[in-house]
């Protein structure tokens, strides 16, 4: 009986990837392509070392724009270091948001859940900062990073207490239930 159940299930999943496959042009071929096209955009080991020999910002620009990242840089009057990581991070971000609005189900809540610990920091971020004053809701909210935002955050202000917090915004977030168990008690205001 083991046996003929242990050949059952092995032309079951033959059976099951077999379908798979002859669906896999309609529902994921297309996010399939994306990817790959995300992924031979990457700089290639000789782009880096490339990139090492550029003596200064405007050398990097000018060799990004040779590459697939062409014009991510070119509205950018003033060049420093942390403008360069910005816009690679909003183009990151863009990029992201095209493939999760083009992903079937099962991917996009993969993407989804990729996206959780950058809204966990966030909400820390939002959390440390209104309960210390240490600073505004809206200058918190742009120290964020923009792979964790989400709408709910964006309300954080009609909380006074971290409780409230968490009643409020948090328990309708997409990371709500990693707070759940959280002794917001405990926080000293």
């Amino acid at each position: 009986r083991e046996k003929e159940r242990g050949a059952r299930s092995e032309r079951e999943r033959e059976t099951m990837s077999w379908t798979e496959l002859t669906t896999f042009n309609a529902f994921d071929a297309y996010d399939d392509g994306i990817v790959r096209g995300f992924k031979s955009a990457l700089l290639t080991e000789s782009d880096y070392e490339n990139l090492m020999q550029c003596n200064s910002l405007e050398d990097v620009k000018m060799f990004l724009q040779a590459t697939d990242y062409g014009t991510f840089l070119s509205n950018v009057v003033e060049l420093d270091p942390a403008t360069i990581v910005e816009e690679a991070t909003q183009r990151m971000v863009e990029e992201y948001n095209y493939l999760v609005g083009n992903a079937g189900e099962t991917l996009s809540a993969y993407l989804d859940f990729l996206r959780h610990p950058y809204m966990i920091d966030n909400i820390v971020l939002v959390l440390s900062g209104t309960t210390r004053n240490d600073s505004s809701l809206s200058k918190l909210l742009e120290a964020c990073h923009p792979m964790g935002m989400f709408e709910e955050l964006l309300t954080v202000g009609v909380a006074s207490t971290p409780k409230e917090l968490y009643e409020l915004v948090l328990i309708e977030s997409p990371v709500g239930k990693y707070f759940r168990n959280f002794q917001f008690e405990d926080m000293h205001e």
